[in-house]
């Protein structure tokens, strides 16, 4: 730590950490499922329909969770409303453990489906926590760090999994329980360590000063939820959002591709993965850090979260060739450079949202736009379970072309509706010079 860092103080920093262990119990808890797919689908015989309705049930609740839990988070303040959105899925995460072969299709989906809304909670609280705790010049790079932390996540389910269930699926019940106890402790060290940074005793006047060095003063007025329904920045985020089909086509059909393509079985996963996501955590970390280098040369906000965008799109695009080589370590690589430039672009998207919005409204902009996503994600879990059953693994080629290619279609739609960035006041009304 230099002496500038000692003199300021860093207890935004602690806070940024719990923003990471949360973020890496809510994609632990997410990805267990798409690490346990094949062999699930063996022991209770699904389709890859079945498989997508399950899929789609999560995505479902996560949309209306995210339409409405944005908006409650901004309401109860981020300690009360991110403690309720990791209640919640802690506790359906652990009811997966509780279906019977049965109803295992209902029973997963019912499961998914709770997890999905209380999920929904944790990116608008933790994009609304690092507007209220970081400038705006170190939010893209610390958003960017707890986002790398959905990469610790899924890194650690495949590890897990094949550690604990065998390959006939003994033991599969267990992985979703240990959520629990992890979500325990993190609700105790956040209800012990979070106030706002203004009346925070450990925070410093000389970081309470570089915490708000660029940033305007708001008043303590709600905002009404609709209020940023008629921007046409919202819709920006929003419309960026839709890539995030791409990530959770990674996340829950990725062990599947790798299973019928080359062979990848419970016990060979990890690996794979650990190479996937491992890139990916790089890709979030130098993403948020890069346009946070552009903008201390003296680049404009828009110009310099743009260009990082735009090299995103550029690294991406090579994960349409996935479903012609192969290599399985070839398609490993690509799989993980497209999921390392989509977290990149991730880390500078979800930072367009404070820089232009005040931050009494990130979190309903920001569930808003996770709506959009997750609605994307169900038209493409639709799409792709029946091209797989109808057209069989054929139907992966389509998948991966549109995963390298739509993010650069995107961001040329996104500048188109928001071309400047102009930030907007505690009213909502553009910041003029």
């Amino acid at each position: 730590m230099n002496k500038t860092n000692q003199k300021i103080g860093n207890y935004r920093y602690r806070i940024l950490a719990l923003l990471m262990f949360a973020t890496t119990i809510n994609y632990f808890d997410r990805s267990i499922i798409g690490v346990l797919a094949p062999t699930l689908e063996k022991m209770f015989d699904w389709t890859n329909s079945d498989y997508a309705f399950i899929m789609i049930s999560f995505k479902v609740a996560y949309a209306l969770g995210m339409l409405l839990m944005g908006g409650v988070i901004d309401r109860l303040g981020t300690k009360k409303g991110y403690t309720l959105s990791i209640g919640i899925w802690s506790v359906f995460g652990m009811l997966h453990a509780l279906v019977r072969p049965g109803f295992s299709v209902i029973g997963f989906a019912a499961a998914r489906f709770g997890l999905g809304f209380g999920e929904s909670g944790n990116f608008p609280a933790a994009i609304k926590t690092t507007a209220e705790w970081f400038p705006k010049k170190d939010r893209a790079f610390a958003t960017g760090l707890f986002n790398a932390a959905t990469s610790i996540g899924a890194i650690a389910a495949p590890f897990v999994v094949g550690w604990i269930v065998h390959k006939d699926g003994k033991n599969w019940q267990i992985p979703f329980l240990i959520t629990g106890a992890l979500s325990a402790i993190w609700v105790f060290l956040w209800f012990r360590m979070y106030k706002k940074p203004a009346v925070h005793p450990k925070v410093s006047k000389e970081e309470l000063a570089y915490i708000q060095s660029d940033s305007e003063t708001e008043n303590e007025e709600k905002l009404p939820w609709s209020s940023v329904f008629n921007k046409r920045q919202t819709w920006a985020f929003a419309l960026a959002k839709v890539t995030d089909a791409v990530w959770w086509f990674y996340l829950f059909w990725g062990a599947k591709f790798l299973a019928v393509t080359f062979n990848v079985d419970i016990k060979n996963i990890a690996l794979p993965f650990f190479v996937i996501y491992i890139l990916a955590d790089g890709g979030s970390i130098l993403g948020g850090y890069l346009s946070g280098v552009f903008i201390r040369k003296g680049w404009s906000v828009n110009k310099a979260r743009k260009i990082t965008l735009l090299i995103c799109a550029l690294i991406i695009l090579p994960v349409s060739f996935v479903a012609i080589t192969e290599s399985k370590w070839i398609a490993i690589f690509l799989i993980g450079l497209g999921a390392a430039g989509h977290q990149a672009w991730s880390a500078n998207i979800f930072t367009l949202v404070s820089d232009v919005f005040p931050r009494k409204a990130t979190a309903s902009v920001v569930g808003i736009g996770g709506m959009i996503g997750a609605v994307a994600g169900i038209v493409a879990d639709a799409a792709l379970g029946s091209v797989l059953d109808q057209a069989g693994n054929s139907g992966y080629f389509w998948a991966f072309l549109f995963a390298g290619s739509i993010y650069l279609i995107i961001l040329g739609l996104v500048h188109l509706l928001m071309p400047k960035m102009t930030p907007l006041d505690e009213n909502l009304k553009p910041i003029t010079e």
